[in-house]
C-alpha cells in the first residue's frame, strides 16, 4: 500500500471514529434531556397502578398505568392537555361501542366496524387530535370484542385514574417553569442557526467551496426543525403560565420571553436567507474571488448568535451580541461597492435582527440605521434587562432563582 493510500485510509478511519463519537454524544444528550421525564412517567405509572389495584380493587388494572404513561408522553407544556384528550378519547370510544351494541345487539364484525368508524368520526368532530382518535378507536374495539359487561366502565375508570395521576404530576407536582421551558428551545435554536452560518463563512473565504454538500443541507434542516420547535414552545410556555397554579404569577414574564422568542424566529429566517444567498452566489451567480470581509462578518454573527443562545439570561451576553452585530453593520456600511452586494444586504438583515433579539430597543435600532451607523455611539446601553428564569446552574446543579418582579417572593419584608 502506498503512502497516499495509507493516508487516505487513516483519514477515513478518523472520519468514522469522529462520526461514532458524535453519535454517542448525541445519544448521551438525548438521555440527559429525557431522563427526568422518564422518571416522572415511571412514578406516575406506579402510582396509577397502586391506586387502581388497592383503592379501586381492579384485579388487572393494566390500563391505569398505561394511561398515565401515554398522557405524560408529550412535550413539556402539553402533558396536561394530553391527559384530558386521552380521557376524552376513551369516553367517546366506550359510549359509541355501547350504543352500537344496544342497536345491533351482537359482538360480530359488523358491530365492530360500525363502532370503530363511529368512534373515530365523533373524535374528529370533537377536534381531531390524534390521541383522541386513537383512544376512541381502541376503546370501541375493546368494548365490542370483550364479552365482559364491566370491561368498558372499568377501562374508563382506569383511564380516569391514569389521567388524574398524569394531571397531578404535570400541573401540581412537576410543572415546567415557563421561562425555562422556552429558554431551552431558544438555546437550541440559536445554536442551530450559528451552526448553519459557519459553512457560509467558509464558502466566502474559499470560493472553490460550493455549498451543495449534504452537511450544509443537514445544518439547514436542523435549523428549520429548531425553529418549528421554538414556535411550538412559545405557545406551550404561555399555556403553562396561564394554567399552572404554581407558575401563574409568571404570566407576564412568559409573555415577554415569548415576544423575544418571536424575534428569534424572525432572525432564523434572516440567517437561512443569508446562507441561501451565499449558496446561490457561489454556485450559480458571481464567480468573484474570495470575500474575506464578508466571511469575517458571517463568522462574527455566528459567534454572536451562538454565544447569546448559551447565556440568554445574562445582560452582558446580550450586550456583547448587540455590540458584535453593530460592528458588522458599521463595516458593511463602509464597504461601498466592494464585495458581493447581495451578501452584504443579507448580512445587514441578520445583524439588525440579532440586535433586536438581543433586546435593543427598536427605536434605537431605527435611529442608528437612519444615521448610517456613523460615529462611536454604542447601542449596548439600550439593551433591555432579560427575563430571569427561576432556575440557574450552581455548582453543576440547578437551584431556585429569585423572580424578576412579577412572581412570588420568598421571605418577609
Amino acid at each position: 500500500m502506498t503512502a497516499r493510500a495509507s493516508s487516505r485510509a487513516a483519514a477515513a478511519g478518523r472520519g468514522r471514529l469522529g462520526a461514532v463519537k458524535r453519535e454517542v454524544s448525541r445519544a448521551g444528550a438525548r438521555v440527559r434531556a429525557e431522563f427526568w421525564p422518564i422518571v416522572q412517567q415511571t412514578l406516575a405509572a406506579t402510582g396509577a397502578w397502586l391506586i387502581a389495584r388497592h383503592l379501586v380493587h381492579h384485579h388487572e388494572p393494566f390500563f391505569a398505568p398505561v394511561a398515565a404513561v401515554v398522557a405524560l408522553n408529550a412535550a413539556r407544556g402539553e402533558r396536561g392537555t394530553n391527559a384530558v384528550r386521552l380521557l376524552l378519547g376513551v369516553g367517546v370510544g366506550i359510549l359509541t361501542a355501547e350504543l352500537a351494541l344496544a342497536v345491533l345487539g351482537s359482538h360480530g364484525y359488523g358491530t365492530l366496524a360500525c363502532a370503530t368508524f363511529a368512534a373515530m368520526l365523533v373524535a374528529v368532530l370533537l377536534g381531531g387530535e390524534r390521541i383522541v382518535i386513537a383512544q376512541a378507536a381502541v376503546s370501541a374495539i375493546l368494548a365490542v370484542v370483550t364479552s365482559n359487561a364491566e370491561a368498558g366502565p372499568q377501562r374508563f375508570t382506569d383511564a380516569l385514574i391514569g389521567s388524574g395521576v398524569a394531571l397531578l404530576a404535570s400541573q401540581i407536582l412537576f410543572p415546567p417553569e415557563p421561562v425555562a421551558l422556552l429558554r431551552r428551545a431558544e438555546t437550541a435554536t440559536a445554536g442551530a442557526l450559528a451552526h448553519a452560518l459557519e459553512p457560509a463563512a467558509l464558502a466566502l473565504r474559499h470560493p472553490e467551496h460550493v455549498l451543495t454538500d449534504q452537511e450544509v443541507l443537514d445544518r439547514l434542516r436542523a435549523a428549520r426543525e429548531a425553529l418549528v420547535e421554538l414556535d411550538s414552545a412559545r405557545s406551550r410556555s404561555t399555556r403553562v403560565a396561564s394554567r399552572s397554579l404554581l407558575w401563574r404569577a409568571r404570566g407576564r414574564s412568559a409573555l415577554r420571553e415569548a415576544k423575544g422568542a418571536g424575534q428569534l424566529v424572525v432572525l432564523g429566517g434572516s440567517c437561512l436567507a443569508l446562507v441561501r444567498v451565499v449558496m446561490f452566489a457561489r454556485s450559480y451567480g458571481s464567480r468573484a474571488g474570495p470575500a474575506p470581509d464578508e466571511a469575517e462578518d458571517v463568522l462574527a454573527l455566528s459567534l454572536a448568535i451562538g454565544g447569546l443562545g448559551r447565556e440568554l439570561g445574562e445582560l452582558r451576553a446580550r450586550r456583547a451580541a448587540a455590540s458584535a452585530a453593530q460592528e458588522v453593520l458599521r463595516r458593511t456600511a463602509q464597504t461601498g461597492e466592494h464585495g458581493l452586494p447581495a451578501v452584504r444586504e443579507a448580512l445587514r438583515m441578520v445583524a439588525l435582527d440579532t440586535m433586536l433579539f438581543a433586546g435593543v430597543d427598536r427605536d434605537e435600532v431605527a435611529a442608528a440605521q437612519r444615521a448610517g451607523w456613523e460615529g462611536e455611539q454604542s447601542v449596548e446601553g439600550h439593551v433591555g434587562t432579560p427575563v430571569r428564569s427561576f432556575t440557574v446552574r450552581l455548582r453543576g446543579r440547578r437551584r431556585p432563582r429569585p423572580p424578576d418582579g412579577d412572581g412570588p417572593r420568598r421571605g418577609g419584608g
